[in-house]
């Protein structure tokens, strides 16, 4: 469930591989602990015999049932959440069976804004929207680890890039005389 390296660029590396924060997990590891809890109760509560082992399956099989549904599925989804930041591009990546990725070219990034409830900022997350110029505008990435930093790195990132795409004083002089040289006298 890592994420594919071969859709980078030659040149291309990976700064930030992140999931989703850790809160998401926290209902999952909840229903965990209420089907362990609950087959346990079961067990010492429900009689002997065949009246009480029938009880003992049907706790089980409801057991099985929302762990699968409510603890398993919530886990599998999380960790294939990625979102990765790379010196030239935001990757979003999402999906088990089907896949969603989306790219954001470092060089679309308009702005980029984290906030944060009371709540997030004791468990360190929060939300980081990036808008981009294109179609579909702002992209929200929920449930961020260390957003603060997330958000400051990617202005460096976008800082790096415009800088490498920009011209030095030196390359626009070159270009401005051989635009003179090039135009004809009248």
């Amino acid at each position: 469930m890592a994420f594919p390296e071969d859709v980078l660029t030659k040149d291309e590396h990976v700064v930030l591989h992140l999931h989703p924060h850790w809160k998401a997990m926290i209902r999952p590891v909840l229903v965990l602990v209420l089907a362990v809890a609950g087959l346990i109760a079961g067990w010492v509560i429900l009689p002997g015999g065949t009246g009480g082992m029938v009880g003992m399956y049907a706790i089980g099989a409801i057991a099985l049932v929302l762990v699968l549904w409510l603890t398993l599925w919530p886990y599998v989804v999380w960790r294939t959440t990625h979102y990765v930041f790379t010196n030239e591009r935001v990757l979003l990546q999402e999906g088990v069976f089907a896949r969603h990725r989306r790219d954001i070219p470092l060089n679309r990034v308009n702005d980029h804004t984290m906030t944060q409830t009371f709540v997030e900022r004791l468990l360190g997350c929060g939300t980081l929207t990036i808008e981009s110029a294109g179609e579909r505008g702002q992209t929200v990435l929920v449930d961020i680890p260390h957003v603060e930093r997330v958000q400051t790195t990617l202005y460096e990132l976008t800082e790096e890039d415009h800088d490498r795409r920009s011209l030095s004083e030196d390359e626009m002089r070159e270009i401005m005389q051989s635009t003179r040289e090039a135009r004809p006298e009248r």
